[in-house]
């Protein structure tokens, strides 16, 4: 169904190609799992399936690329739309209508779909992926979550028999994840659609692939049976992880296959106090005090009166599933987005109060935002002008400028760069530089995993570490389980916009089938989060020995 034939794909002014020699045979019916390092080059791999490389992106491409007998380089996106369906990283960029059930019909009445199928088709896809009650609603007021929902049903609307899904659960929480992942392998299992799906959250995806084709970083595929690829591989989710250092043979793709292995290992872990999964979080003062907060969007109540205390030298994540009211919460908090009710107290040396009363300017010295989609806050035609502006923006902060932030945050970044030239864990390092040259006491981060490899994620964790240590307050709003067993001292719950829960990382996911981490699934009653916590457990073990 897809085939790359001795493949090599160069951009204008690139000393190598982003791909090179890359020969892949993905049959109909499968899906494979496409993984690599940020900037390895699956996007590329990905746009030349349905012609967007090298029609609209430039470049060089030699080889083949075919897609049901049709050759990509012989015919443009255009006229393999009936064929190759592409649901993208970012939704909101592909919409082209109003409303829910106007955007799943789009894409149909662009084929000429008869009426009365296309409505029989919307209606399924409502159903398939939980839009039914959305379906009225206007695209720019559901959550991120929402939005990427929908950008996956008007692709599967038009009934594609290839489907490239750059990152789909990026966006959703772990429920509406396995939601839409449970879908997509039914068109593969049922239907014999062909998914090619590039993904950080491996630990998300892993377990439906029945093919892997993992980038290195030096523009070849290595591709094959899951378990053969992953043996190998520098990036995989964390119970591979676990599984290569317990040497598990073979080696498991799913807590499932884990836990059936994992006996000996929890065994041994038992006879020994485990070692915490972070520091202790230190008892700091009390720099943010909400009372009663609520936020409404016409008769719509996205935060119901909640109470909210953080602390200095503290991370806490933030938590629930698409539409609980995260986001308005965090907005409300730094005091740019609406709040109908209740009130926000920062305490800082000399300038606190309530961000909601103070102007931007003063705002942002008290409490730092970095938006779901970071380059909303970039404007300007180099990083170092956005630097600049930062600085006369935070003029009396009386901290380090924020070329000295983003240096520590990710060295070596150009100034002359375009901020939308990098990659997405550069744009929310400069978005980080540029908030935090204010100094504030409260820095909130709203999904700042989105697009992020592992190892990113690790960078910043050291970056939100390192904020703590400094004494600021972190909330982190995120659905990246791993993210937080590894990251988070605190975990609040929020649903319907309501907090739900208050506790410790590890007294509130461990407890959760939901936002439980893999090693906390594999190793259950053992209150274990992440595999480094494992391996330094086992290496204490061993030296006792």
């Amino acid at each position: 169904m897809i085939r790359f034939d001795h493949v090599a794909v160069q951009y204008e002014g690139a000393a190598e190609p982003v791909l090179r020699d890359v020969d892949l045979y993905v049959p109909e019916g499968e899906l494979c799992l496409v993984v690599g390092r940020t900037g390895a080059g699956k996007s590329t791999l990905l746009g030349a399936v349905n012609g967007l490389v090298p029609h609209f992106t430039g470049g060089t491409l030699r080889g083949s690329v075919t897609v049901d007998g049709r050759d990509t380089a012989e015919h443009p996106p255009r006229e393999l739309a009936d064929v190759v369906g592409v649901v993208g990283q970012d939704p909101s960029a592909g919409f082209t209508t109003d409303t829910v059930e106007e955007e799943l019909a789009y894409t149909m009445e662009q084929l000429a779909i008869p009426p009365e199928v296309m409505r029989k088709r919307v209606e399924e896809t409502l159903d398939l992926l939980g839009l039914a009650e959305l379906r009225h609603r206007a695209l720019h007021e559901l959550s991120g979550g929402q939005q990427q929902r929908v950008a996956i049903g008007s692709v599967l609307t038009a009934h594609p028999r290839i489907l490239v899904m750059d990152e789909p659960t990026s966006a959703l929480d772990p429920t509406a994840a396995e939601e839409v992942l449970a879908a997509v392998t039914r068109l593969v299992h049922d239907l014999g659609v062909t998914v090619l799906l590039a993904e950080h959250r491996l630990e998300r995806v892993v377990q439906y692939a029945d093919r892997v084709a993992y980038l290195p970083g030096d523009g070849t595929v290595v591709h094959g049976p899951p378990a053969e690829v992953f043996a190998r591989t520098a990036v995989a989710p964390p119970v591979v992880h676990l599984g290569r250092l317990a040497g598990w043979q073979p080696l498991p793709l799913s807590v499932r296959d884990a836990r059936r292995a994992a006996a000996p290992l929890r065994e041994r872990l038992a006879a020994e106090p485990l070692p915490p999964p972070r520091r202790p979080p230190g008892e700091g003062e009390e720099v943010l005090t909400a009372r009663k907060v609520v936020v409404r969007y016409g008769p719509v109540a996205a935060v119901r009166e909640v109470d909210l205390e953080l602390r200095s030298g503290q991370v806490t994540a933030l938590m629930g599933r698409n539409g609980s009211g995260k986001s308005s919460l965090l907005w409300a908090l730094q005091g740019s987005g609406p709040r109908q009710a209740g009130t926000v107290r920062v305490t800082a040396a000399g300038r606190g109060g309530d961000p909601g009363r103070l102007s931007a300017a003063e705002a942002r010295r008290l409490v730092g935002l970095v938006p779901q989609t970071p380059t909303d806050l970039l404007y300007l035609e180099s990083v170092t002008e956005e630097l600049a502006q930062a600085d006369r923006e935070s003029a009396t902060a009386g901290g380090p400028s924020a070329r000295e932030v983003l240096d520590r945050l990710a060295p070596g970044i150009a100034g002359g760069t375009h901020p939308r030239d990098l990659s997405e864990g550069q744009k929310l390092a400069l978005v980080l530089a540029v908030q935090l040259a204010a100094a504030p006491r409260v820095v909130l981060l709203d999904e700042p995993t989105r697009g992020l490899d592992y190892q990113a994620k690790e960078a910043l964790i050291r970056i939100v570490d390192g904020l703590a240590a400094e004494g600021r307050s972190v909330v982190v709003s995120t659905h990246d389980v791993e993210f937080v067993a590894a990251a988070a001292d605190r975990v609040v719950v929020m649903a319907e916009g309501e907090v739900v829960a208050d506790g410790s990382t590890a007294e509130v996911i461990v407890a959760s089938p939901t936002f439980a981490p893999q090693t906390a699934k594999v190793l259950a009653p053992l209150p274990c989060l992440t595999v480094r916590q494992v391996e330094e457990a086992l290496r204490t073990t061993a030296g006792a020995r």
